[in-house]
């Protein structure tokens, strides 16, 4: 299974290559400049490894939550790339791609969504298939859903927000705090080569973001 990866929901952009298991990759700090660094450093990225578009079994992306204009630019990226090339997408939720990054059964990933509010899903796993036990959600850090036993890893720059509410919310029940972590291309390209050999990639055209908020500002009086 050979799979390109990418990632553009935060400041970070990011490439990934799976290639029948090995994985290279390429990252930097984009900040809003991901629609004009990503193809050219997808294009080195390429030549760098001698892969071609059309050698590829499909194409993943991170399809949210995360800022509206990186997961715009992601899908539209992915989308053009694989109706060119003829290839099926993923769409790999980045929460779940901060949880594969944690190399833990139990995990609670957090991104800091701005506006005094964090991204927030829960997910536990049995060998190499992720259960998701509470879906994507917009909380206030104080109320996140509330989560059963201890030996859970937290992961992601929502651990940071309101002064590390989240810790204090979920104390005594997490065992590490990895809150220098973003959404990478390397877990995504792992588990869109997964999720594309189930069978479960869809053509170009149905790749979708997903987003949870429905605005990306406060009015004047909110602030």
């Amino acid at each position: 299974m050979r799979v390109l990866g990418l990632d553009t929901s935060t400041e970070y952009l990011s490439l990934a290559l799976y290639l029948d298991g090995e994985i290279v990759s390429r990252e930097v700090h984009a900040g809003q400049r991901h629609s004009e660094l990503t193809l050219p450093m997808l294009d080195q990225l390429l030549a760098d490894t001698g892969v071609s578009l059309k050698s590829l079994d499909g194409i993943a992306f991170g399809q949210g939550p995360g800022t509206f204009t990186g997961i715009r630019i992601g899908c539209g990226i992915a989308q053009g790339l694989a109706f060119g090339a003829d290839l099926p997408v993923a769409g790999i939720p980045t929460l779940l791609a901060l949880a594969e990054q944690a190399e833990h059964a139990h995990v609670i990933a957090c991104l800091d969504a701005r506006m005094s509010e964090v991204y927030h899903a829960v997910y536990q796993r049995a060998g190499e298939v992720w259960r998701e036990i509470h879906a994507p959600g917009l909380y206030a850090p104080q109320a996140v859903p509330a989560v059963a036993g201890e030996d859970w890893a937290g992961i992601g720059s929502g651990f940071k927000v309101a002064d590390g509410a989240l810790c204090q919310h979920y104390a005594g029940q997490l065992c590490k705090i990895l809150d220098d972590r973003f959404p990478h291309a390397r877990e995504i390209a792992r588990l869109g080569a997964q999720c594309l050999a189930q069978g479960r990639g869809v053509p170009a055209w149905e790749a979708a973001p997903l987003y949870i908020r429905d605005r990306v500002a406060l009015k004047t009086n909110e602030r």
